[in-house]
């Protein structure tokens, strides 16, 4: 074997090892409307003001490409990939709720959420509209570059 074989090995092995350490991710704190817009993470927290969306959406379809059901535990979410399981804590009165990221929003003010009506409902917050919230996004089973699970 030449001297270019056994580097061009060596570099597809380095390659693949690199590619199998990335996705790794820590645990981290955002503070929403505070220094940067750093976006949330699974494994990461979040806090912030939530609000709800429900009758004008009911049967649309949402960016997973689901059909919207104001009546399920679902959330519109910037940034968490679709599919990401969160537990929503209502900071005003230590209700918590677990919902699925299924949607991308909200789109107005400063908001860091968008919960569907079942799940602002569970929270009591559907009167008030709104409501400071914590996010804790659970962290997705880790893949290799395959496609499997480790």
């Amino acid at each position: 074997m030449s001297q270019r074989d056994r580097l061009a090995r060596f570099s597809r092995r380095v390659l693949i090892a690199a590619f199998a350490l990335i996705g790794c991710h820590s645990e981290e704190s955002v503070e929403h409307g505070k220094g940067s817009a750093a976006a949330t993470k699974p494994g990461s927290n979040e806090v912030g003001e939530a609000s709800w969306y429900g009758p004008g959406f009911q049967g649309n379809e949402t960016a997973s490409g689901e059909t919207f059901d104001q009546n399920k535990m679902t959330a519109a979410h910037p940034t968490l990939p679709m599919g990401t399981t969160a537990e929503v804590t209502n900071l005003e009165n230590d209700k918590k709720v677990e919902v699925r990221i299924n949607d991308r929003g909200p789109y107005e003010g400063n908001r860091v959420i968008d919960l569907s009506r079942e799940a602002a409902s569970r929270l009591d917050m559907v009167d008030d509209g709104t409501s400071r919230v914590r996010i804790e996004a659970q962290p997705q089973p880790r893949t290799d570059c395959g496609g499997t699970s480790r």
